[in-house]
C-alpha cells in the first residue's frame, strides 16, 4: 500500500522557519517523483516544489524559490521541504504526493494528508 505522511507544520511568524517531513512507503522510491503542494482556503492546490528521486533533480515554484529547499534522504525514504522567510501568504494545507516530476497536482496519484502550515503576520 502506498503512503505519504507528512509532519512539521505549525505556527511561526513572519520570517521565521519551518521544515517539512514526508515519509514515503509502499512503493520503489526511485521510480517517482515527490512533489510538495499547498491549498489555501477557497483557492486550488498548487505546485511548490517536485524532486526526482532518481536523479536529483528540483524545481520550484516561482513564489517560494530563494526561499524554500526540497531534499531527500533516499536510504529512508524521506522526502524534506525546508521553508525560510515565511510569510502569511505561504499559509496553507502543505502536501506531498509521488508522481512524475513537475508542478501539477495531476501528475501526481498518491497523496498525503496534509499538514497545516499558518505563518501570522
Amino acid at each position: 500500500e502506498v503512503q505519504l505522511v507528512e509532519s512539521g507544520g505549525g505556527l511561526v511568524q513572519a520570517g521565521g522557519s519551518l521544515s517539512l517531513s514526508c515519509a514515503a512507503s509502499g512503493f520503489t522510491f526511485g521510480d517517482y517523483a515527490i512533489g510538495w503542494f499547498r491549498q489555501a482556503p477557497g483557492k486550488e492546490r498548487e505546485g511548490v516544489s517536485c524532486l526526482s528521486s532518481h536523479d536529483g533533480n528540483t524545481v520550484y515554484a516561482d513564489s517560494v524559490k530563494g526561499r524554500f529547499t526540497i531534499s531527500s534522504d533516499n536510504a529512508k525514504n524521506m522526502v524534506y521541504l525546508q521553508m525560510n522567510s515565511l510569510k502569511p501568504e505561504d499559509t496553507a494545507v502543505y502536501y506531498c504526493a509521488a508522481g512524475s516530476y513537475g508542478l501539477k497536482p495531476d501528475q501526481f496519484g498518491a497523496w498525503g494528508q496534509g499538514t497545516q502550515v499558518t505563518v501570522s503576520s
